[in-house]
């Protein structure tokens, strides 16, 4: 059986990493692949190392987290530090060691085995993990699935019922080649068996809602529109409970929250609940008010249907290009 064995910093993984280790992995019996990092680092090393182990099934993935020199004049026996890493990590003898950096051929030799270099000039995947932190909406197709949630940018369409949200949020995901999370709150209504509604409604809703999210992140572009969220759902369950929740936050905030005015015609679609204008207006007043409250980034979408797509496509480049609009 002969042994291959990887090393890098993985920050963040992208494309060229995963081609990198499946080559290797079709090239011996048995791969390891050690994930380094410092305490300083600008991506946690757990969450890197965690990424590396849904990318790699089959590998054996470890992480190594303690300070170690980066660069050879950084310590004057910085080869020996590193070849007593990489025993530790792989005890057994290392047939192949390999990588796309110059330095594999050196620690290579310090490790008796094989140096075996891989697309040096990244000819396959030009990109690096640099690119990927400075802008990556620009190297977003080299961005693998599970790292994309850590980068992209969500915005909800928010607000009270009959505004548009739907038919936004398909919209928007279309016009920017992206997906969309449906909304789940009105699936659960139409499918549930009893009559009153309880907490655990909207605790199951919210559920539903966190993990359809999690499974479209992955497949989604740098923009991911959701209609409605956890956040207004929370507004829902006070509405119809007639109870206010508890205070605190219990689900991350978006980066741009769309409030849709109350300015165009209510439709009964057979699952609404606001055909008083009242109440709809009552509904979206406490949707502003709690988004005030929590200190979300949001802007007021209002006007005609013109109107509407030119607010939302100047609120979403905004938010695009500088992570919050101003």
């Amino acid at each position: 059986m002969t042994h291959g064995f990887l090393l890098g910093k993985f920050m963040p993984p992208h494309a060229g990493h995963v081609f990198l280790c499946k080559t290797a992995a079709q090239l011996c019996d048995r791969l390891t692949v050690l994930v380094c990092s410092l305490p300083g680092d600008p991506i946690p090393g757990m969450l890197r190392f965690a990424w590396m182990k849904d990318l790699l099934p089959g590998v054996r993935v470890l992480h190594y987290d303690s300070p170690a020199p980066q660069e050879p004049q950084d310590h004057p026996e910085f080869w020996d530090i590193w070849r007593n890493i990489c025993r530790r990590a792989h005890p057994e003898p290392i047939d192949f060691l390999f990588g796309s950096e110059t330095y594999v051929t050196q620690l290579a030799a310090e490790l008796e085995a094989e140096a075996m270099v891989l697309d040096s000039a990244r000819l396959a995947f030009p990109v690096s993990g640099t690119a990927v932190r400075q802008n990556p909406a620009s190297v977003w197709r080299f961005v693998p699935g599970p790292v994309r949630p850590y980068y992209q940018k969500r915005v909800i369409l928010f607000g009270a019922e009959s505004t548009g949200k739907t038919t936004l949020a398909k919209a928007l995901a279309w016009h920017f080649d992206t997906l969309h999370v449906p909304e789940y709150g009105r699936t659960y209504d139409a499918n549930r068996k009893q009559a009153v509604w309880t907490k655990d409604d909207f605790a199951a809703i919210a559920r539903g809602h966190e993990a359809m999210r999690a499974a479209i992140a992955p497949e989604a572009g740098y923009l991911l529109f959701e209609d409605t969220d956890p956040l207004l759902t929370r507004v829902w369950e006070e509405y119809l409970l007639g109870e206010t929740p508890p205070n605190e936050l219990r689900h991350p905030l978006a980066d741009l929250y769309l409030l849709l005015d109350t300015d165009i015609p209510w439709h009964d679609d057979g699952t609404r609940y606001q055909a008083e204008p009242a109440a709809r207006e009552q509904f979206h007043l406490r949707c502003r008010q709690l988004l005030e409250q929590v200190g979300a980034n949001w802007r007021l979408i209002s006007g005609s249907a013109a109107e509407r797509w030119s607010q939302c496509l100047a609120a979403v480049a905004e938010v695009s290009r500088n992570g919050n609009p101003q």
